[in-house]
Parts: structure tokens; sequence; C-alpha cells
């Protein structure tokens, strides 16, 4: 609150102060004036320190090549912008994209992000997840681990990858329906993932995939919690090692629907939601009969 003691107030002749954007008198609260320019600082800070204000950018972010750094040649609208001007602009703007990338790698690992981030956007996933994809596949990259393999099936592969150690249950299918590579590109860059990086990669639990197939399948409350019990009993008893986990969480749903019959599923149905075969279901309900 700065002083202003070279004016005195019209009414009681007190003095006037400058608070804020007003100059008004400490005893009768009269406004001599206002100033519509706040000339404070325009930062607050709420963590009750003092740290250090600075003005900075874009903070920065792993799910770009540049690390957000670079800027940008806008495409404004001005109708002032000349014909001759506005080739101009445009020639700089194809120029300075250029300039952006520096080497094929480079390109390559810009391609690599926006389509980890379309693939992540399609399937709703955290940001953090968009993060992680990213700093995975630029390991890869620099451990020449892309060399002959399919760009578009690493990127499936880093998802799934943070998918995994996450604990997102997300199937490689899921993420392949909206990727543009095939399963066999998948499996060789994942392959190569765990075999050069020591992915962090443990089993997954198939109940993990129980509420999203449910709510799916609109099942009932009910029969969520049977399944959930149907997984544990199959886990004690050890007999689901090396089946795939989204076919033993939809046969549990399967085999509680049909014992609490309220809302009674088919096997298609079943095996429809987790993208597995009829067979797999069948499997896993033989999988009760064998541990009784």
């Amino acid at each position: 609150m700065a002083q202003d003691e070279s004016r005195t107030c019209p009414e009681c002749d007190g003095r006037i102060r400058t608070v804020g954007t007003e100059r008004r008198c400490d005893v009768c609260g009269y406004i001599a004036g206002t100033d519509p320019i706040d000339r404070g600082p325009e930062w607050r800070t709420f963590d009750g320190q003092q740290s250090p204000k600075r003005r900075t950018g874009a903070p920065l972010t792993r799910s770009r090549h540049d690390r957000g750094l670079s800027s940008e040649i806008g495409y404004g609208t001005s109708s002032r912008i000349t014909g001759r001007k506005r080739t101009r602009i445009h020639r700089m703007r194809r120029e300075h994209n250029r300039a952006r990338v520096r080497s094929k790698a480079e390109r390559n690992l810009m391609n690599a992000f926006h389509m980890i981030q379309r693939v992540t956007s399609q399937l709703t996933l955290p940001e953090y997840v968009t993060e992680q994809s990213c700093a995975l596949f630029e390991s890869a990259q620099n451990e020449n681990l892309l060399q002959g393999r399919s760009l578009e099936g690493f990127v499936v592969a880093v998802i799934y990858a943070v998918c995994r150690t996450r604990n997102l249950t997300r199937t490689p299918d899921e993420i392949l329906s909206y990727a543009r590579a095939e399963r066999g590109e998948f499996r060789a860059a994942y392959n190569a993932l765990n075999r050069d990086l020591g992915l962090a990669t443990g089993p997954i639990d198939p109940g993990q995939y129980l509420p999203r197939f449910a709510s799916k399948l609109t099942l009932d409350t009910a029969i969520e919690r049977q399944a959930q019990e149907y997984v544990r009993e199959l886990q004690a008893a050890g007999v689901i090692g090396g089946r795939k986990p989204s076919g033993i969480a939809a046969g549990c749903l399967y085999r509680a629907s049909q014992a609490l019959e309220v809302d009674p599923l088919t096997q298609q149905e079943a095996a429809a939601v987790a993208n597995v075969s009829p067979a797999t279901i069948r499997a896993t309900t033989d999988l009760f009969e064998a541990i009784d």
C-alpha cells in the first residue's frame, strides 16, 4: 500500500492513500479518484513460500519431440496482409517447419508422438500414459530398436507396455483397433522392448477386467462380485498361468451369470466383449470342474 502525502482529502483534510486502483482518504473513506490500470504484479503464490516469479512459456512435455520449446508461426486471417506479404509469411512458415526437424530420426520421433497422442486420446487414457509412452518410444529409438521394425508397431507396443506397468486393463486388440499396425508388427516390437529394455511388466490380474466388461455388458453388480470370487478361486488353485487374462475374466462373468440367473449371458456375448473365441469361455468354465 503506497502513500501519497502530496495530496489531502477535500472533505476532511485527511491523508489520501493509493490502494489498488483507488485513491481514498484514510479518515472518511472519500474516493478521490481511480486508476483503471493495476500497476501491481499479476502473479500470485499459493505455496506460502517466497518463490521467484518468472514469466515462462508452456510447461515442458515429453509428448513433443522438442519438449515443447519451439515456437510456431500461426495462421492469421487478417485482411490487412497483402498478397505479397502473405506469400512471404507462407514461405517463412514452411522453412520454419523444416528447420524444426533436423534429421530423419527426429521426424520419425515427431510422427510417432502424434500417433501416440491420437491413439491414447481415442482410448480415453490418462495424460500420464501419453507422456510415458512417448518417453518409452524415445528410449527404444535411442537403443536402435526401430531399425528394421514397424514404426506403427512400436506405437502400439509402448502404449500397451505403459498400460501393463500402470495396471490399466487394455488388450492389444483394443489398441490395434485404433492404430495402423498388424498384430505381427506389434509382437515384434513388444518382444524387442521386453528383451532389450527389461520392462517391469508382471502378469495381469484378470479381476481388473471385470468392472469394464460388466459395464459394457450392463450386468448386475451381484454378477460382478460373484465373478471376482471365481477369479480368486482360480488364482488360489494356480490353474490360470499362461492363459489370456481377458478370457479368464469373461469366462468368470459367464459362469457367474449362469449361476445367479440374474442376467444370463451367452458364450458368444461373453467372448465378444473380451475379443476371444467361445472356446476360450468354455475352457475357462472347464477349469472349475478340474479344481472341484
